[in-house]
């Protein structure tokens, strides 16, 4: 199999996963001195971008069932193995955090703590409700893309899939160049949000699944030294801007589901002292980057893989 001919199975979700695993390949390589697994690292990322060749390979070419599922859904995972391997490389690699430049930016803006602020309308039926929301955002992508593989055409689930895993790649970068770790840690007394935020019946158990995800262990002695740095920008608004704008371009069922639980989800990253403000309005404006520039660089790679395809015939 030449080197063209593989590359022109590839689709746009599979070219950005597997230049975005080179990239933090090459990190892990420059900052090795610090980056204490980075053989590890660099030996998983090396299989898994292995993996994502023959599983794009496989489904082109085999038009097996079972492989073309696997190549349409695998991206929903692989961002998440690739948000847990950069947990492990941010903190080494750039061991600063800018929460006093987000905190600054917010007062400039708004005269206050948006965080502390919001504090006023707080009680437990509201935290319940935005709780639930929060934690939807995990939910936000499976309805959009079951709805999508159901109803439309392929073509049209990978588009929404290659936006989707482009926009977290994006995000990602952001957290490597600004990290931190978000009000709750610095503005507020972390160990305290459960009194502050009750909630009534959800709310603890889905806070401590998201806390769980973002690596701190239930009752550690200081969690703001073991949090995922990913602050900076709010990923929540971008990725949520991101369904709700497909919802909405491919006349979804389930589109107004997607508006309502997506508007409460990004007041929620607020409400619940995630993140600043200024995270959102950078996720939000990431949002717009990444389907402007996501939309031109999916066309480009369709007509560059068509032209391999046809000369690889000839």
């Amino acid at each position: 199999m030449t080197l063209k001919r593989s590359i022109s199975h590839l689709s746009p979700g599979d070219l950005v996963s597997i230049l975005f695993l080179f990239l933090i390949t090459a990190l892990n390589l420059v900052f090795h001195a610090r980056v204490e697994q980075w053989l590890t690292l660099v030996i998983v990322n090396i299989a898994v971008i292995a993996l994502v060749a023959l599983l794009a390979w496989g489904a082109e070419t085999k038009k097996n069932r079972l492989l073309t599922g696997l190549h349409r859904w695998y991206c929903y995972f692989i961002i998440l193995f690739i948000f847990k391997e950069i947990y492990l490389m941010i903190r080494p690699i750039h061991p600063v955090d800018y929460d006093q430049l987000f905190i600054s930016i917010d007062r400039m803006m708004f005269g206050v703590n948006p965080t502390e602020w919001m504090a006023q309308f707080a009680n437990p039926i509201l935290t319940e409700i935005l709780q639930v929301a929060y934690f939807s955002y995990y939910i936000l992508f499976i309805v959009l893309g079951v709805e999508l593989y159901r109803r439309y055409t392929i073509d049209d689930f990978d588009k929404a899939a290659f936006l989707i895993v482009y926009g977290f790649y994006l995000s990602y970068l952001g957290y490597f160049a600004l990290p931190g770790v978000g009000p709750r840690f610095t503005l507020h007394n972390f160990s305290l949000i459960g009194l502050e935020l009750p909630g009534i019946f959800l709310t603890d158990y889905l806070r401590a699944i998201i806390n769980a995800g973002e690596s701190i262990p239930q009752s550690h002695p200081n969690p703001i030294e073991v949090v995922q740095r990913d602050v900076f920008p709010s990923g929540h608004t971008q990725l949520t801007i991101i369904v709700m704008t497909l919802g909405f371009r491919h006349r979804l069922k389930a589109r107004w589901f997607l508006l309502s639980c997506g508007s409460l989800l990004v007041v929620a990253t607020v409400y619940l002292r995630y993140h600043y403000v200024i995270d959102l309005i950078a996720g939000a404006l990431l949002a717009w980057f990444t389907i402007w520039s996501g939309d031109r660089l999916e066309v480009w790679w369709r007509d560059k893989t068509n032209r391999l395809r046809g000369e690889t015939l000839t």
